[in-house]
């Protein structure tokens, strides 16, 4: 087992540019980052006191897992990623504890929305559906049920991007183009489509589904090319279920965030700062991000 990391400390070696809720994020050059996944855990965006060892990891490697395969079923597309090599800068004696939690990436401009997609109706989607029969002020099918997929096939659905203690706010596909402007808002409505239902058709061969993920997406400024940045469909950004268990009318058990959830939300804990997991939240937390690493590569989580 890797040596769980709460905080990455290299501001010694690299400038920091940004701490994020997972990941910590250093300038290797002007044109490189080196993001760093730790084994932070959030969940009603508030950050867990305790990590989840192994997490930064089992992300970062999913991530790239995905990029690969991304790639190849759709040439066209350019991610943001360059190798999980670390930069020259970083000495031997750090590389143990960064070895696969780790990336560099190209240094782009990243654009100010979280491109969500939506195949089935569950969440925050389900509740807002219940109430006005839309869906972020989409107009969807009538009578669905809970977790039923979406008759048309998936819908976009972004929201803003807050700041660190924020939350994200669910906006219309409109409200993204006037963010985003008519030159790129409809190339990253389809392009989310098409990388969604690509990664939904691999994972259900898998035995898994995904119900709605999120993308975020960068500009190369040289090229005008729309380019999949971040981390992609791992559990801290997809809402993965089990095919065999899935059962419509119903929330499903998701491979997630949703066993520490549920203890918050039990506990009296939603949304407080300072707060410790206990050891069983930890393990099959854990648990859960192992086997969704393990059954959509296909590879085992040997570390």
């Amino acid at each position: 087992m890797l040596e769980a990391i709460t905080t990455s400390n290299l501001q010694d070696i690299l400038p920091l540019v940004a701490r994020g809720k997972v990941r910590d994020l250093y300038e290797v050059n002007p044109h490189t980052l080196l993001f760093v996944a730790t084994d932070r855990i959030s969940a009603y965006d508030v950050i867990m006191e305790n990590p989840i060892p192994n997490k930064g990891a089992l992300l970062t490697l999913l991530t790239t897992h995905w990029f690969k395969l991304l790639t190849t079923s759709i040439p066209s597309l350019r991610t943001h990623f360059l190798t999980l090599d670390l930069p020259p800068q970083i000495p031997a004696s750090f590389h143990p504890s960064l070895q696969n939690r780790s990336m560099q990436v190209r240094k782009l401009k990243v654009f100010p929305i979280e491109a969500i997609v939506r195949g089935y109706i569950t969440g925050s989607a389900w509740k807002e559906y219940q109430t006005s029969g839309t869906v972020h002020g989409i107009k969807v099918a009538e009578g669905l049920r809970e977790s039923e997929r979406f008759p048309g096939g998936a819908i976009y659905t972004p929201s803003t991007k807050a700041e660190q203690g924020e939350h994200d706010e669910n906006i219309h596909p409109d409200q993204a183009t006037q963010i985003l402007g008519p030159k790129y808002a409809p190339r990253i409505a389809s392009l989310a489509i098409q990388l969604y239902e690509t990664a939904h058709a691999h994972a259900l061969s898998r035995g898994l589904i995904i119900a709605d993920t999120k993308f975020e997406f960068g500009l190369d400024t040289e090229t005008d090319e729309v380019v999949l940045v971040d981390e992609v469909l791992t559990p801290d950004s997809s809402r993965f279920w089990s095919a065999d268990a899935y059962e419509v009318g119903k929330s499903q058990e998701s491979f997630d965030k949703q066993f520490l959830r549920d203890w918050l939300v039990k506990s009296g804990l939603k949304g407080k700062e300072g707060v410790k997991m206990d050891e069983e939240v930890v393990r099959r937390t854990g648990e859960k991000y192992r086997e969704a690493f393990e059954r959509i590569t296909g590879e085992k989580a040997d570390f």
